[in-house]
């Protein structure tokens, strides 16, 4: 691994470690509660991590995309809950995507953290992109920790 790309990794092993304990033991019927009419749910934003995080796999050329993945893309609007594929589902996608995430961080190139890319980046470049995603998904696992205390499943750290 690129010695300056271990902070980034770092990163996303928090952001998995934090994400996975908030959402231990959370009934799948508060999955769909929200804090206000304009507000995610927590699977929507789950979904969205999942999403982000196959995005990541996808750009460093591993299969990342889950058929369901579109519901959560940036700037999707909410769906009917209906829609959306069931709790279990989301969890066993944001542990399998987390899994090979990991293991394609450990392994990824220099030479890959170093080409042009053009989604919103940090410096222009793959690293960049990576870089960016992990700050974008603390902002969310925020999300997630505020949910889970507002779902009355107590806080998640301090």
């Amino acid at each position: 691994m690129d010695p300056d790309f271990h902070y980034v990794d770092s990163m996303f092993k928090t952001n998995t470690s934090l994400v996975t304990k908030a959402i231990e033991g959370i009934p799948p019927e508060h999955w769909s509660l929200k804090p206000g009419d304009s507000s995610n749910h927590l699977l929507w934003v789950i979904g969205h991590l999942v999403w982000c995080r196959g995005n990541i796999l996808k750009t460093l050329g591993s299969e990342g995309a889950l058929p369901w993945g579109p519901l959560f893309a940036r700037g999707a609007k909410l769906a009917d809950i209906h829609e959306y594929p069931q709790v279990e589902e989301v969890r066993k996608g944001w542990s399998d995507v987390s899994d090979r995430l990991a293991a394609c961080l450990a392994d990824v190139p220099a030479e890959v953290l170093a080409k042009p890319h053009d989604k919103p980046t940090f410096d222009g470049k793959v690293g960049g992109f990576i870089a960016f995603l992990a700050f974008h998904e603390a902002y969310h696992a925020g999300q997630v920790s505020y949910l889970r205390k507002w779902l009355g499943h107590g806080q998640l750290t301090g």
